[in-house]
């Protein structure tokens, strides 16, 4: 893996006064979905969102991630190199090439390309951040093993398994030669207890390789495990920003 040149104490993603309304023209509403976030990420951090239904969590993810375009505000990714992008404001080819080898999305659903077998589909995900094709497939190997996908399935097109080996595959393919960030959405939301835990563990490795990692969780004890930091989101607003036990008794409370 690529080590980043960075300072602990550099950010690799500041967020700054971020807003995303919608409107629903079906019914004629308007949804102010974010409300001025602020938050940052560092390198070998992981910083847990956390919040009711509704809250903005997803949808602050996607608006780092660009699939949605923020209404207004700030999305600073510090780039290995050191230079500075503003991803709510440059163009879909810059955001495209960004994707490609720096920042990774983990959804709780697998976008597979056709015709291609689970080994080729997380093996792919290597070449695309730069490794050699040898490596990247013994990088997938390993990885599938990790996450518990047996080696009779590695041939197999990964749309015709279950939802839970779907999102394995999912997750091994994000975190196979990381990228500088990496965006989980619900990872675990369709696994059963024993590979839940494979899983959150692959995951952990992660920011102790020094991968910045944003994630939502509603599973509060992998939010435990994981986290470094917590923000709790209300109404698009970030409610409360600190160590993983202060801020969640503050929200039990």
């Amino acid at each position: 893996m690529e080590q980043s040149n960075l300072s602990s104490r550099e950010p690799v993603l500041e967020v700054r006064d971020l807003r995303k309304d919608f409107t629903i023209h079906v019914i004629g509403r308007h949804v102010e979905a974010l409300n001025g976030v602020n938050l940052t990420v560092g390198a070998g951090e992981h910083v847990a969102l956390i919040g009711q239904s509704g809250a903005g969590k997803s949808t602050l993810l996607r608006c780092v991630w660009r699939s949605y375009r923020p209404t207004s505000g700030h999305v600073w990714l510090r780039q290995r190199d050191g230079a500075q992008i503003d991803l709510a404001t440059a163009d879909d080819r810059e955001v495209a090439d960004i994707r490609r080898q720096q920042i990774g999305y983990v959804g709780q659903f697998l976008r597979a390309e056709p015709r291609r077998s689970v080994l080729e589909v997380v093996a792919r995900a290597g070449i695309r951040r730069g490794a050699h094709e040898d490596d990247a497939t013994d990088q997938a190997v390993t990885a599938l093993r990790e996450v518990a996908i047996g080696e009779d399935l590695w041939g197999t097109s990964p749309v015709v398994l279950s939802g839970g080996e779907q999102q394995r595959i999912n997750l091994a393919a994000g975190t196979l030669y990381p990228p500088h960030l990496l965006l989980l959405d619900e990872p675990v939301a369709s696994l059963d207890a024993g590979n839940r835990q494979r899983v959150l563990e692959r995951i952990g490795h992660l920011a102790r390789d020094g991968v910045a990692v944003l994630s939502v969780f509603h599973d509060l004890e992998a939010v435990r495990q994981l986290a470094t930091r917590v923000v709790a989101l209300c109404d698009g607003n970030v409610v409360a920003d600190g160590a993983p036990n202060e801020v969640l008794e503050l929200v039990a409370s």
